[in-house]
């Protein structure tokens, strides 16, 4: 290979090498690892992986917990996991039907893998993927979305799947609507670990869109409380406890919801509702640009219920 032709090579495949560089992973327990993404907005340097994902390796294939958020965010995903083992991904689970919860599932699939994701996120993913594409051209680029497109999964279930590969019993609860109608929890009992999806936000303000439910996302919540989890990988941000989890997403919802209902009782309005006090969790990444949006979609909500 000439030196020009290996500067072209270097050229091409450094999007991909820097997108790999940002993703960190951490050792949950023996054989299983968070992958921490970067906790910012989707860009070409990401290529759409501004979320935490999940690796499960065992005896008999390696389980990919949200398999990135494009294409190409696969492919860096993928960079990583060789990194970690020499195990091959023999199946992808959907956490939910934001973009870097199922957008990478044709690179997944072309590599032999099966996509495994609830029904109420499949609908979503349907509802809202041409729009997620569209966003993700202006954010990520054109050049870095290509290949990238909508995908049907290999396995659709309703509420509740089992899976148990390599003497690892693998159990994902749909427990949505939270986040995003079709968010889903994974549960490993023998380890006590638990990968929650957009249900957890750690160490940023969460984001409450017009497909998520509020409400209902607490009662989600509740369900991780039940299950005590020792491990906590979350949809944004590092691995954690419960402790945490409740302070920066459970108390986050609850403090908003709860000045939100007396705001609306005291006759507020929508376009005082961005006022309401969340200075408690000024702490936490992001929240400059997310909470008073948060509040004026909570309000809309709220204001029917």
């Amino acid at each position: 290979m000439t030196r020009l032709a290996a500067l072209a090579t270097a050229f091409l495949f450094w999007p991909l090498a820097l997108a790999a560089e940002i993703l960190m992973p951490q050792q949950v327990a023996p054989g299983i690892w968070a992958i921490v993404g970067p906790a910012t907005q989707r860009d070409p340097q990401n290529l759409g992986n501004n979320a935490t994902f999940g690796l499960i390796e065992t005896a008999d294939g390696a389980v990919l917990v949200d398999p990135g958020g494009s294409w190409k965010g696969a492919e860096a995903l993928h960079a990583v996991i060789r990194g970690l083992t020499n195990t091959p991904v023999t199946h992808v689970i959907n956490t939910g039907g934001q973009d870097h919860r199922w957008l990478g599932n044709g690179y997944w699939q072309a590599q032999g893998a099966h996509i495994l994701t609830s029904a109420a996120a499949y609908a979503d993913q349907q509802a809202r993927g041409a729009l997620q594409l569209t966003a993700l051209n202006g954010l990520i680029g054109a050049d870095n979305l290509a290949r990238t497109e909508i995908t049907r999964p290999d396995v659709i279930f309703a509420n509740r799947h089992d899976l148990t590969l390599g003497g690892t019993r693998i159990e994902i609860r749909h427990v949505g609507p939270a986040h995003t109608p079709g968010d889903s929890l994974v549960w490993l009992p023998q380890s006590g670990t638990l990968f929650t999806g957009d249900v957890v936000y750690i160490g940023r303000v969460l984001g409450i869109l017009a497909v998520s439910d509020s409400a209902h996302w607490l009662e989600a919540f509740a369900e991780i409380e039940a299950l005590n989890p020792t491990h906590i990988v979350p949809g944004h941000g590092p691995t954690t406890d419960l402790v945490t989890a409740q302070k920066d997403t459970r108390d986050y919802l609850s403090n908003l919801r709860d000045r939100m209902r007396l705001y609306i009782d005291e006759g507020g309005d929508i376009i005082g509702s961005v006022e309401i006090d969340q200075s408690a969790f000024s702490y936490l990444d992001q929240f400059d640009s997310l909470a008073r949006r948060n509040a004026q979609t909570v309000y809309e909500k709220m204001e029917w219920e």
